[in-house]
């Protein structure tokens, strides 16, 4: 064999790659290129993903594959809550919104309106990132509390300036809640929407709809002012929730799926001067909604006429039967919803009581005891002193009353007046008529009784107590309806008169002569009292604030009432120093209008400081001044006389002079003598009448005006008294 030929064949291997190089480079090309290819798509695959999982805001700013993250944008600093509050109402809500927000982790001031300069300070809110709570009160003639009257007047004239402009406040972001009462028809809570009327026109902005608390719990849109309040907290703090976290709209429940528009903005937003911010502030005016509007709903509707499609003419025809199918199904819906609407007010109305569980822990704190819906019983200080034989009351003095056995009461704490003097503060609920839930009058009767009986019972072997009264107290003779509010309100008034005429218990009841009919169809009672705190319509107005418009009319319209009356009948002055002392001819023509057989006429009583009242001791007039009032009042009413006195009570009595009788006065009444009679007028169907003379009694000498005792009845031994060297005794 050829040795060359064999070294040929060793090596021919590599001859033959030598000789297909170029077919290999060209596979390690291929391969490479694939290799790459798969890198690429890798990435592309890796970037998409990051992109959607990534914010716009983050994207923009990432650079070689790091994310700078800006600083998070704080949408609410804190929250200011203002009030504005005259009986302290609007105070205690604030301090109950500040403590709900507490644990929003939040900073919360509370500024009392009468503290706050808006010119110097209210410019500030537009840049500060507050949100601004409002909770104002109305008072007397829609006019605001003395605490917020100089912050209103400044914003009312700040609105109307055009100096200011509508534009001063842009960026203040508020809330208002008001509290009224709807009783008030043509000033409920009118300070509250002209707060937030003032504060839009001058371009600050809404954050959510204006709350109206209602004291009247027939109105009240959620049983009373109180879960009013609360369900605006409630509003309040949930949007306060969704403005920290950047939303400036509320959401509708129309945004397509997985595209809200709250939160996209609420994203979009962290980048300042972003196209998208442009688009949220635009929606921020879009939202802006007029200030007299409270309804949500109306955003709702601009908000889906808003939204632009273009619809093709073929499916017109479709589209057009759509929409008048939705429109069917949505009257029909409404008209369901109304009735149902409709029918469960109708339901809440009859079911609702007048005391509502804040009312009733207030007037348990004065010592009420609460009867029912709308009752009350509470033992006078007078009952508790004769118990002690230390003395009665000018009831007792001027018409014989035993006053521990008599019960105080009333079958309605609702009142139609909001009294300057009002000794309970007003703290009863105010109506125009009955609207509550009522009670049955034996139900009444039975529990005030006893309610009276245990309140007695407290003083057996309290020193001091003579076992004589103590029992004598333990069986109610006397009934004084005039507790407080308005008994002839109560609709069944009358059955419960002739409830206690069957119980032998006399009744004296009292009103404020604004409910003329309920007057001529009252029943006989023992004794009729009507409330004469003014001569004129101004004063009157002033003094006893009535709910009525035409509440002079109806004044009026009493007293003539009252002179049709055949039995017992009083006028009861409460004189207030400074106020209604000088009108002494007016007051002489209301009494030959009324022609009453009494006129109580008394000093008014101060019951300490309160916020719903200007009263203060300097309004008290001396008992010398008093006396004065009264003899020269009587020199212009020639019928009639003064006949007792009670020095205590700062109290006289002025009696037709048809009471006295022989030169003696008989303004007593026989008790015994009244039950037989009104025993006959029952049995003969309100046939056989009687007369006020039917059933007096002769009255003692030392409750007479001008004796020693000054009232006192010197059976009880508090009251054994020296003769003065001070004489008030001649007019």
């Amino acid at each position: 064999m050829d040795p060359a030929l064999d070294t040929w064949d060793f090596s021919s291997p590599l001859i033959s790659l030598w000789i297909n190089r170029f077919y290999i480079y060209l596979g390690f090309a291929f391969g490479f290129s694939l290799w790459i290819c798969f890198q690429i798509v890798i990435r592309k695959q890796n970037k998409n993903l990051q992109e959607k999982t990534t914010p716009k805001a983050s994207q923009d700013l990432m650079t070689n594959g790091y994310i700078f993250r800006p600083k998070k944008e704080v949408f609410v600093s804190g929250v200011k809550i203002f009030y504005g509050s005259q009986t302290g109402t609007a105070k205690g809500f604030a301090t109950i919104l500040a403590e709900a927000l507490s644990s929003l982790d939040l900073p919360v001031a509370m500024i009392n309106l009468k503290d706050y300069d808006p010119d110097d300070c209210l410019v500030e809110e537009v840049t500060s990132k507050n949100v601004c709570a409002f909770l104002v009160a109305t008072y007397t003639d829609g006019q605001p509390p003395e605490s917020a009257e100089w912050f209103c007047k400044w914003l009312e004239e700040a609105a109307n300036d055009f100096r200011f402009g509508k534009t001063y406040l842009k960026g203040m972001r508020y809330a208002v809640f008001g509290l009224g009462n709807s009783v008030y028809v043509s000033h409920f809570n009118k300070v509250g929407k002209n707060v937030d009327k003032w504060l839009w026109m001058l371009g600050a902005h809404r954050v959510m709809t204006r709350g109206e608390g209602d004291g009247n719990v027939v109105k009240s849109k959620h049983g009373s002012i109180e879960a009013d309040f609360t369900a605006w907290k409630a509003k309040f703090i949930s949007r306060l929730q969704a403005l920290r976290k950047g939303e400036r709209k509320r959401c509708r429940g129309n945004c397509k799926k997985g595209k809200c528009e709250s939160n996209q903005r609420s994203s979009e937003a962290m980048e300042p001067g972003s196209h998208a911010q442009e688009e949220l502030h635009h929606g921020d005016a879009e939202e802006e909604e007029p200030f007299g509007s409270t309804s949500e709903e109306e955003s709702d509707t601009e908000d889906h006429q808003s939204q632009n499609s273009v619809i093709d003419v073929e499916d017109l025809g479709k589209m057009m039967d759509h929409v008048k199918k939705e429109k069917r199904e949505k009257e029909l819906q409404e008209g369901e919803t109304s009735v149902i609407r409709s029918t469960v007010k109708s339901e809440a109305s009859e079911r609702r009581a007048m005391i509502t569980p804040a009312l009733r822990e207030a007037l348990t704190k004065q010592g009420y005891q609460l009867i029912g819906s709308h009752s009350g019983v509470k033992l006078c200080r007078w009952t508790k002193s004769m118990l002690r034989g230390r003395g009665g009351c000018y009831k007792h003095t001027f018409y014989g009353i035993e006053s521990h056995r008599c019960m105080e009461t009333t079958p309605s704490l609702a009142c139609a007046n909001k009294c300057v003097f009002c000794w309970r503060h007003h703290t009863n609920p105010v109506g125009t008529e009955w609207r509550w839930k009522m009670d049955q009058p034996e139900m009444i009767l039975k529990e005030a009784i006893e309610n009276h009986q245990n309140m007695i019972k407290q003083f057996k072997g309290v020193p001091g107590v003579k076992g004589e009264r103590f029992e004598e107290g333990m069986t109610v003779k006397h009934c004084a309806l005039s507790l407080v509010g308005e008994p002839i309100m109560y609709p069944e008034i009358n059955k419960f008169l002739k409830l206690l005429h069957e119980c032998k218990i006399s009744s004296f009841l009292v009103t404020n002569a604004q409910f003329p009919a309920e007057i001529r169809d009252l029943k006989p009672v023992t004794q009729l009292y009507v409330s004469v705190d003014a001569s004129t319509k101004d004063s009157l107005k002033k003094i006893d604030r009535p709910l009525f418009k035409d509440f002079w009319q109806r004044f009026l319209d009493s007293l003539k009432a009252l002179a049709a009356k055949q039995q017992r009948t009083v006028y009861r002055l409460t004189l207030v120093k400074a106020w209604n002392v000088d009108e002494l001819q007016a007051y002489a023509e209301l009494v030959s209008l009324g022609n009453p057989d009494f006129i109580e006429v008394k000093g008014v009583t101060y019951c300490g400081e309160s916020s719903a009242s200007s009263l203060t001791m300097a309004n008290v007039p001396w008992h010398e001044e008093v006396v004065r009032f009264v003899c020269e009042l009587v020199d212009l009413i020639p019928d009639y006389e003064v006949a007792c006195e009670h020095e205590h009570s700062n109290c006289l009595l002025i009696a037709h002079k048809k009471f006295k009788i022989g030169g003696e006065w008989w303004t007593w009444i026989d008790y015994s003598r009244f039950q037989e009679l009104i025993q006959e007028y029952e049995d003969s169907g309100g046939s056989k009448t009687f007369s006020a003379k039917d059933y007096m009694a002769k009255t003692p000498h030392w409750a007479l005006f001008g004796a020693n005792e000054r009232g006192f009845d010197p059976k009880d031994t508090r009251y054994q008294r020296k003769n003065k060297s001070k004489d008030i005794s001649g007019c």
